[in-house]
């Protein structure tokens, strides 16, 4: 059977549609992140926050990002949150980490969260934590509190990830 030569050429450009949609969601996640980044930057430019240890740019890849003011409110969460917890970002700004607590939630891990917040100092925990839909998962949390150029406290920022997932 005989082909003609702008059937050869068809076939030799075409991509897979399945190929597409790989494309389009890793352009999402690109775009994602990067909106992520900025808005912490502009978090980081209006309290002059210094940066030096925190490695936001990275972590922001591969960990959902949480920033809380010295209320503890929500004033940043990266796009994960929505994979992670069930949450959108507009769903939790102005609240407390304590939503995604709830009976399974270990008393004692979060006595010494409370107590590391209290001294200002960072932590390491793994604790469970609650989807929207109400399903646990292991979250495993590294914060610290965020400091200006001039040694003053403004935030407190959170790095996590789900590991039940």
């Amino acid at each position: 059977m005989k082909t003609n030569k702008s059937d050869e050429i068809s076939n030799r450009n075409s991509v897979p549609i399945l190929a597409w949609d790989f494309h389009c969601e890793y352009v999402r996640e690109l775009k994602a992140a990067l909106t992520d980044l900025k808005k912490v930057k502009k978090i980081s430019n209006q309290f002059t926050w210094n940066e030096k240890n925190l490695a936001i740019e990275e972590r922001l890849k591969n960990e959902v990002v949480l920033v809380t003011d010295l209320d503890l409110k929500i004033v940043f969460a990266s796009n994960g949150i929505k994979r992670m917890t069930g949450y959108a970002e507009e769903e939790i700004l102005g609240k407390t980490p304590k939503m995604f607590q709830g009976p399974a939630t270990s008393k004692t891990v979060l006595k010494e969260i409370r107590e590391a917040i209290k001294l200002q100092v960072p932590f390491e925990k793994t604790i469970e934590n609650y989807r929207k839909d109400g399903r646990t998962y292991q979250c495993k949390i590294t914060s610290s509190p965020v400091f200006n150029l001039k040694g003053q406290i403004t935030h407190f920022i959170a790095f996590e990830r789900d590991l039940s997932a």
